[in-house]
């Protein structure tokens, strides 16, 4: 984790020269996602499904909110997942055909009962960082492809999660 954490601000830096044109006013996607939970000892995958909006407030900064659900079995139990988080997108908006992005996510995640061995439903604080590219079909229509470390902390001890999401995403309006 400590030898991406220079993306972000490199990302920051990159984007203050991205022209202005041809950047939607808002944003909303969704697909499918894979969680790969609990990189350590006991790690597991759930699959499921999500979505998110995103406001740009110009050619290289926005906000998004993302939401993605996600079941399967775990040590024989069926469990679910559920993140909700928001935070800033920066993206590099100069080449026509594909726009890579990064962002950073604070929110929540909520693992049913039996989920990492928890005795019952909880919340917990989440985070989400990573980046990925939307690749345009049209105008107002992209194919986003996306990879997230997702952080959390069940039973006192930190997990460390991938992500891996794939879907389409529409544009609206302009800025």
């Amino acid at each position: 984790m400590k030898r991406f954490v220079w993306l972000i601000p490199a990302m920051f830096l990159f984007c203050l020269t991205a022209k202005a044109q041809d950047t939607p006013a808002w944003e909303a996607g969704g697909g499918y996602s894979y969680l790969y939970s609990n990189l350590g000892n006991s790690s597991f995958g759930l699959q499921g499904g999500g979505g998110s909006i995103q406001e740009n407030l110009n050619s290289w900064f926005g906000g998004r909110a993302e939401v993605f659900a996600y079941h399967g079995v775990e040590a024989g139990t069926n469990v679910s997942a559920v993140t909700a988080t928001y935070g800033p997108v920066f993206s590099y908006r100069k080449i026509d055909r594909f726009t890579p992005w990064a962002h950073v996510g604070l929110g929540v995640i909520h693992g049913s009962q039996g989920y990492l061995g928890i005795s019952s439903s909880e919340f917990k604080f989440g985070l989400t960082t990573g980046g990925g590219v939307d690749f345009q079909l049209t105008d107002r229509v992209a194919v986003r492809a996306q990879a997230d470390y997702l952080m959390s902390q069940f039973l006192g001890l930190r997990q460390d999660n991938l992500t891996f999401s794939g879907g389409i995403v529409f544009r609206f309006g302009h800025r």
